[in-house]
């Protein structure tokens, strides 16, 4: 029993070797090509011999990458808590609130998850040039103000909150608002933060957008920058390639590690008794 159960473990651990380095290995392989000088060999070995900073600086330098990174940042930092704003008033309502259609109103919600964006970019290009939002952050920030899927998982997180809490706020002589600000969001922290990470990884990566959006390149986002300097570099640049994919993903991983301890389930058990 004891040697079944040995090799079962084994054959686990293997697996999960095996899964770590699919997924790590290209991240380091880039991390390790970004650190050789210019003139090491891209294949001559995996291990940099002369680790140095110079691609990056390059990056930033010759490439541009400063202003793509502030771009990128700005529109980052509006867009999340405008997604998390709009989401959770939209959710509430669909949640705790009766009113006629409510049904419906969550069906088409939902329903727009299932529409691809190239199906209307073109009237919101348009619309876009209309209102002036061209070649703006505000403008490149639209698509992330409020999601389909924010509004859903609000709702589903929004759902779990005890109703007694909810009542107590209204004896007390709250109101609506009230108990959605000082009861509902403090009890759904985890799903907000989930939301907040969603965001930043659909803003911080997002290309057809602002590819779209942005006809100077003076608005570029990291994504365009890092297209663009692939189309206007050889196979001889591939570290300088390396180090800007570098810089593109090191905040997703920063930002994702600092949030995962509020990955959590049951944030209100037990905030009832009896």
């Amino acid at each position: 029993m004891k040697s079944k159960r040995f090799n079962q473990r084994m054959w686990l651990y293997t697996l999960m070797i095996f899964i770590t380095i699919l997924t790590v290995g290209p991240f380091l392989i880039t991390l390790f090509m970004s650190l050789k000088a210019a003139n090491e060999g891209i294949y001559s070995s995996i291990l940099p011999a002369s680790p140095t900073l110079e691609n990056f600086v390059t990056a930033f330098d010759k490439a541009n990458f400063g202003r793509y990174f502030l771009n990128t940042l700005v529109v980052t930092v509006i867009a999340i808590p405008l997604n998390l704003l709009f989401c959770s008033l939209a959710a509430y309502p669909l949640a705790r609130m009766d009113f006629r259609g409510r049904s419906v109103v969550l069906a088409i919600i939902i329903s727009t998850m299932m529409v691809p964006f190239q199906l209307y970019m073109a009237p919101l290009f348009q619309l876009a040039g209309s209102l002036g939002l061209q070649n703006t952050h505000i403008g490149l920030v639209v698509m992330q103000v409020s999601t389909a899927f924010g509004i859903f998982l609000m709702r589903q997180a929004f759902l779990r909150i005890p109703k007694e809490l909810e009542e107590s706020a209204y004896l007390d002589g709250a109101n609506k608002f009230k108990v959605w600000y000082l009861v509902a969001l403090p009890l759904v922290k985890p799903t907000l933060v989930t939301l907040a990470i969603f965001t930043f990884m659909g803003t911080w990566g997002d290309y057809l957008w602002p590819l779209l959006n942005s006809t100077e390149s003076s608005m570029y986002t990291l994504s365009i920058g890092l297209a663009q300097l692939s189309q206007n570099f050889d196979g001889s640049n591939l570290k300088l390639i390396s180090a800007a994919s570098i810089l593109t993903t090191i905040p997703t991983l920063l930002i994702f590690i600092w949030l995962q301890k509020y990955f959590i389930s049951g944030a209100t058990d037990g905030a009832v008794k009896g």
